[in-house]
């Protein structure tokens, strides 16, 4: 991660010229105003309803982004990615500059959908303006789901069924990037359904908490669909690199129904919807009244759907983490330490230079820190030879390099200072009771990256200290030293007589 962060599927993404789905529920209605001022009526005409998307940090991938600077869940990186227990979902480096629109020419592939709020459904009304906003989300939520199953039967239908047709991948390749993706649509349509049905003649929902209560347990079938991206992001990464495939996708996004979103965009749509439940049920709670027949099932949907998601974040940072584990390349038998097979999930992945200015990616494990070089193989498609020795986290010492700090000398050599006397954006790792491993100094891009990784390496080195302690501890409770024992059953005596004594 960013150094390069990586998102939830540890995915590195190609930039658009448009700029890419944030992480936030978007509402850009100045850029809107702007098209629909240039756009021909038959365009407008033609337009779907806004679909406010929300893209998390991924994570994010990844992992992820894609992602806060601590353990972050999955699903997030996967924005924060992915956001983790696992890796850096986004990129932490500052993205290209977007091309700028002239505002005398309309686009005519529209990024995103017109907004559409429950009001506009209505004539009119004599509701209060809590009641209004709580309407308002609840319509947000039942469009959502509209546009969800609008776009993945777009995707089924677009891309899908004509690669498979057109033999341009197999069905294997594409069962591997398109996962359950097929199974997703049934479940959206059955909640879209209930929600309709909530809708009276004044086109307003009484009471929503019962029906999400009892839908949201169908997510689980999220766990099988998110742990499969990350393989999957890779997977069609590869395939991108044969002139067929990248010659379809790019007329696919080219096209007016992609809205200018690659095919990754979409397969990544339901993992942000997923995410998106906890925050339009909090929007509902806050605007639902005392005494109101949801005061008590929006608190319970709201723990069931919580508990769903770190669920899925768990299970998606497992799948990860042993993605990346069966990517690594050995050189030497040495290098297989045990504790990175034991680690469960990633804080976080990505590129970090070494002091001799080469190009690194770094994968701190839950209980390891591993250097890697990226390489390609014909069979496994990407894999990461394992450079130097990994070191166990209990045992790294970490010293962060304050910026500016002279270059001339030591193991720096003048590779991080670019022609200058200073270097930025550095720290060093080293083993402590490991006299033949050598510090590693490495560089990170830019100075978030460099607080990101300081701060996942100091939390990975408690973490990991701590369970080495705590390991210990079990250990002596279980074959606790003779000698002491006897001490312990002597003290105890000596007591139990001394009391008995006293009251003689």
């Amino acid at each position: 991660m960013h150094s390069v962060l990586y998102d939830h599927a540890g995915k590195k993404r190609k930039q658009d010229p448009a700029p890419e789905p944030v992480i936030r529920i978007i509402e850009d209605e100045e850029e809107e105003e702007e098209d629909g001022g240039n756009m021909p009526e038959h365009m407008k005409d033609s337009e779907e309803p806004s679909n406010k998307r929300v893209k998390p940090v991924s994570k994010s991938n990844s992992l992820t982004g894609v992602i806060t600077p601590v353990k972050t869940p999955a699903l997030k990186r996967i924005g924060q990615s992915i956001s983790r227990s696992i890796s850096f979902r986004t990129d932490a480096r500052p993205l290209p500059p977007a091309s700028l629109r002239s505002r005398g020419k309309a686009s005519s592939f529209p990024r995103r959908r017109n907004s559409q709020c429950w009001s506009d459904t209505v004539e009119s009304h004599d509701l209060t303006a809590k009641e209004i906003k709580r309407q308002e989300v609840i319509y947000e939520l039942t469009q959502g789901e509209r546009q969800l199953i609008e776009d993945l039967s777009l995707v089924k239908k677009v891309y899908y069924e004509p690669m498979l047709k057109l033999d341009i991948m197999t069905e294997s390749e594409l069962g591997q990037i398109f996962g359950t993706l097929d199974s997703l649509i049934p479940l959206h349509e059955d909640l879209l359904e209930r929600l309709e049905r909530l809708r009276g003649s004044e086109k307003t929902v009484g009471e929503v908490g019962p029906t999400l209560l009892n839908w949201f347990p169908c997510l689980g079938a999220y766990v099988t669909y998110c742990c499969n991206q990350v393989g999957a992001k890779a997977l069609l990464d590869q395939k991108k690199h044969e002139k067929r495939v990248e010659h379809f996708l790019r007329l696919c996004q080219e096209s007016s129904f992609s809205r200018k979103l690659d095919l990754w965009n979409f397969l990544d749509l339901p993992r942000s919807r997923l995410v998106k439940y906890p925050l339009l049920l909090k929007e509902i709670q806050k605007c639902t009244p005392p005494e109101h027949p949801d005061e008590d099932t929006i608190p319970e949907a709201l723990d069931t759907i919580h508990n769903i998601v770190a669920e899925v974040n768990k299970k998606t940072g497992e799948a990860e983490c042993q993605f990346y584990r069966r990517g690594l390349v050995y050189l030497e038998d040495s290098q297989r330490i045990s504790e990175i097979q034991q680690s469960r999930f990633l804080y976080c992945h990505g590129e970090l230079k070494n002091n001799k200015g080469q190009r690194l990616h770094v994968f701190l494990f839950e209980l390891a820190l591993v250097l890697t070089r990226p390489g390609e193989d014909r069979d496994l498609g990407q894999v990461f030879h394992v450079y130097r020795q990994p070191l166990p986290n209990a045992l790294i010492n970490l010293e962060e390099i304050p910026d500016g700090e002279a270059a001339g000398g030591g193991t720096f050599r003048g590779a991080f200072t670019g022609g200058n006397d200073k270097v930025k954006n550095c720290f060093r790792v080293s083993s402590r009771g490991r006299s033949k491993v050598n510090p590693y100094c490495l560089q990170a891009n830019d100075s978030f990256s460099k607080q990101q990784w300081i701060t996942c390496l100091r939390q990975a080195i408690v973490q990991s200290r701590d369970r080495t302690a705590q390991t210990s501890q079990s250990q002596l409770s279980l074959h606790p030293d003779p000698a002491l024992c006897h001490i312990a059953s002597l003290s105890l005596s000596s007591d139990a007589e001394m009391a008995d004594h006293t009251c003689r």
